[in-house]
């Protein structure tokens, strides 16, 4: 079933099923990267995409399109991973996520390990950041957002957007050049 989004999201209102599932299968690949970048788990990241889309199927009505349904839906996600960050204290080591396979080519046991050591400091230094600098760091660093989206998915204005990604890639440089 093609379609924008906002048709689609009018239609699912409405009480259409299909367009729903359009919409999910449509953005949940997207939003778990982005859940599981700022949860570090992805069973955490399957859990708050289920429950943004349970939310979302009950507050489409609410949705006026004054945004675009990924931007509102971002946002939906975003803060259950916040409100999941703040309800968890310490946060889990990064050391007891398995650690990728290496690729194809021959790499050295010595640069494994200090690929592998950077990959747990700089983990460790995420770990520390606010999570509203932590998911502001996100959405632009690994998402590719823009300060203005940010803004409107964490609902700041785009200098605080701005201000939040500026000290998150501080405090990351000075982490990871304490590290070396």
């Amino acid at each position: 079933m093609p379609g924008d989004d906002g048709l689609l999201a009018v239609r699912a209102a409405e009480g259409d099923e299909e367009a729903f599932e359009v919409l999910v299968r449509r953005h949940a690949p997207g939003l778990l990267r982005l859940a599981a970048s700022m949860l570090g788990s992805p069973s955490e990241a399957e859990d708050a995409v289920q429950d943004a889309f349970v939310s979302a199927w009950r507050r489409l009505p609410e949705f006026r399109g004054q945004s675009a349904f990924t931007t509102w839906m971002h946002r939906i996600v975003v803060n259950r991973c916040l409100n999941m960050l703040r309800s968890r204290r310490p946060v889990t080591d990064l050391d007891s996520v398995p650690e990728p396979e290496a690729p194809d080519h021959v790499v050295s046991p010595a640069r494994a390990a200090e690929s592998h050591a950077a990959a747990a400091a700089l983990g460790r230094s995420l770990a520390e950041l606010s999570p509203e600098q932590r998911v502001c760091w996100v959405l632009r660093e690994l998402e590719g957002q823009s300060y203005e989206t940010i803004a409107e998915t964490v609902g700041v204005s785009p200098e605080a957007a701005r201000g939040r990604v500026f000290r998150a890639r501080r405090s990351l440089t000075e982490a990871m050049t304490a590290w070396r």
